[in-house]
């Protein structure tokens, strides 16, 4: 096609020279002139067929470019979709796995609490078993420890029911008796004396700490002296079997020291040195607690009990010289600890104090005689 418009173009050249040179041209060049301008327009419309063509062909290839731009959008879209569909897959996994992990930590740890749990409750059981084990073995050191003491008890008092028994076989004559008696019942007047001089002295006493407002040593002071009237008056109305009272045939058994002198006793008179001994911390605490009670100065000499020092002496077995002695020997020991709220020298059982076995050994200091 691109040939013959060429063609025809050179002719048409040839055909206007000819024309300028003044050459005459045949009508069937005219016709033929006709036929290449036909010709031509039949170009024109190729052409225009052709860029119509072309414009179509860009068209479909425009149309063809945004569908495949499209189809690629849609792809790389999809491309996208998928990898996030990957990713929150991939997302769900790890948080799977993730919760996997952690239910397998949190049942471990569980197992690991009970694991702890048993073997705390294991170590516990071990030790409660120790510690029965251990109480039983301390019970039977004590039970052993307890049946031996009996057994030594039970000895002592075989070995005290026959030294008894000897000291019964062994009586004393019967003028030393009636020596006896008459010093007792010597003893007996003068202490039923002693004890009405000394109400007045107490009554005196009282005065004085009603004035000083000690009123719990006043207290104190009211309960000894009404002590001390029931005593009075059970001496008084008692009536004395010296014939039947082993104290007035039995042997001396104990010797004691008394201000640098020795004198004996059997077994009813230490047991009454030894109730002075008690009867006086006895008192002694009470009086100590007394004056801390109202503050005042700490002085067991200051006290008419101790200065009495007759409470719990009946008149019999004993000396009235060696009661108060021992007694005061308590009472200055129960006073300090009465006032200093302690138990050095003694303890409080029963409803009463008393003065430590070891103490009172020491104070008494007997001695046996056999």
């Amino acid at each position: 096609m691109k040939t013959n418009i060429s063609d025809r173009m050179v002719m048409a050249v040839v055909i206007s020279t000819l024309s300028l040179v003044g050459m005459s041209i045949p009508t069937n060049a005219q016709q033929q002139a006709q036929e290449e301008q036909k010709e031509q327009k039949r170009d024109q419309q190729e052409k225009q067929q052709e860029q119509k063509q072309r414009q179509q062909q860009k068209t479909q290839q425009q149309q063809q470019e945004r569908v495949q731009r499209k189809s690629d959008q849609d792809q790389k879209q999809q491309r996208v979709q998928q990898q996030q569909q990957q990713d929150q897959k991939q997302k769900q996994n790890q948080q799977q796995q993730q919760e996997r992990v952690q239910r397998k930590s949190d049942q471990d740890q569980k197992q690991q609490q009970q694991r702890v749990q048993q073997e705390q409750k294991q170590d516990q059981r071990q030790q409660q078993q120790k510690q029965q084990e251990q109480q039983q073995e301390r019970v039977q050191r004590k039970s052993d420890h307890d049946q031996k003491q009996q057994q030594h008890r039970v000895q002592q008092e075989q070995k005290q029911d026959q030294r008894q028994q000897e000291k019964q076989q062994q009586r004393l004559s019967q003028q030393q008796q009636q020596k006896l008696i008459s010093q007792q019942q010597q003893r007996v007047v003068q202490y039923r004396q002693h004890l009405e001089q000394q109400e007045r002295l107490a009554q005196q006493h009282i005065a004085l700490l009603q004035q000083q407002k000690r009123m719990a040593q006043y207290r104190f002071q009211e309960q000894y002296l009404e002590r001390l009237r029931q005593q009075q008056i059970h001496l008084r109305d008692h009536r004395f079997d010296y014939d039947r009272d082993p104290y007035f045939y039995t042997v001396p058994i104990y010797r004691y020291n008394r201000g640098g002198t020795y004198y004996e006793t059997n077994e009813y008179g230490a047991n009454m040195l030894r109730q002075a001994v008690n009867h006086g911390y006895q008192e002694g605490f009470r009086a100590g607690k007394a004056d801390r009670d109202d503050r005042w100065r700490g002085n067991y000499k200051d006290s008419y009990a101790y200065r009495d020092a007759n409470y719990g002496y009946s008149g019999y077995y004993i000396a009235r010289n060696d009661y108060n002695y021992y007694f005061r020997e308590g009472f200055r020991r129960g006073y300090e600890d009465g006032y200093n709220t302690r138990y050095q020298y003694g303890r409080f059982a029963d409803g009463n104090y008393s003065m430590l076995d070891n103490i009172l050994s020491q104070i008494l200091k007997f001695q046996s005689l056999r």
